[in-house]
């Protein structure tokens, strides 16, 4: 169950265009997830900013001086994020966490490719260690608009056998979007599942290459995400249930992580007709 901590701030730092903020917040870091996020308050006790922001969770430490911390990246789009890049160390911070559906694990080893684009990147390095622990090849792509917007390489070339960057203006490695490099790697490296976070644009383009392949996908998808607990709905996106029904489900709730054959990606944004409900929102 997630927890409210009133933690404060250990360390923030720099990374290309992003922010990396670490908190201590125990009682989260031990139940975190790979694939699952925190809620934080933004602009202080005095704020008009009374909604939460969602981030995804980088990197937690169970233990320590300080207790179990969380880090999370992010980049300054706004006046919540803003807020969040002026913090300092030993600043009061506002979490609430674990939330979301993890990534589901092979339950045996497997061939995995790990795909991510920009900042969405972060989650991914939690699946990669989980992934190592259960003897699972690791392989990365990662993509970005320019270099300063790419994250993690280091990190992936540590834990990946084999990793590709590519970057829309050529700035480093290939020049070109990371979905372009896909259909090689899994030929090449005989990939069995793709884990893919980023843009959705880019979601759904590694999800069409992997049924393409006839290979297991999952995402975790950056839909916007007002209060993290499945109260405002206004993360919701049309997802094909088990039983072949389309519903409109939340992503801090039901997701963020989905199969992608699941999600109806050209319906995002609408309520299509043939959803479960839809008849009744349009009388109303």
């Amino acid at each position: 169950m997630p927890v409210q901590v009133r933690g404060e701030v250990l360390s923030i730092r720099r990374v290309g265009a992003y922010h990396a903020l670490t908190v201590v917040a125990p009682g989260i870091a031990e139940h975190s997830r790979p694939g699952q996020f925190v809620a934080v308050a933004v602009g202080g006790e005095e704020t008009s900013m009374f909604l939460r922001r969602a981030f995804s969770i980088y990197d937690v430490s169970e233990r320590g001086v300080y207790g179990g911390t969380v880090e999370f990246v992010f980049a300054v789009t706004g006046k919540g994020t803003a807020w969040l890049a002026a913090r300092h160390a030993y600043d009061p911070i506002d979490v609430v966490g674990p939330l979301g559906r993890p990534f589901a694990m092979p339950r045996d080893p497997a061939r995995c490719l790990l795909v991510g684009g920009g900042y969405g990147t972060a989650p991914l390095f939690m699946l990669g260690k989980a992934l190592a622990t259960r003897g699972c090849r690791i392989d990365f792509a990662l993509g970005a608009a320019t270099e300063d917007r790419l994250f993690g390489a280091l990190d992936a070339k540590r834990m990946a056998t084999s990793l590709a960057v590519t970057t829309e203006d050529g700035s480093v490695g290939e020049k070109g979007l990371v979905s372009e490099a896909l259909p090689d790697m899994i030929a090449r490296n005989r990939v069995e599942v793709v884990y893919a976070c980023g843009p959705m644009g880019m979601l759904r383009a590694v999800g069409d290459i992997a049924a393409d392949h006839d290979i297991p996908c999952q995402v975790a998808v950056e839909e916007s995400m007002a209060c993290g607990i499945g109260v405002c709905m206004t993360c919701v996106l049309p997802v094909v249930g088990d039983d072949g029904t389309t519903r409109m489900v939340r992503s801090c709730i039901e997701g963020p992580v989905f199969k992608s054959d699941r999600i109806r990606w050209p319906d995002l944004g609408t309520v299509p007709n043939d959803t479960l409900g839809a008849s009744a929102v349009e009388m109303g």
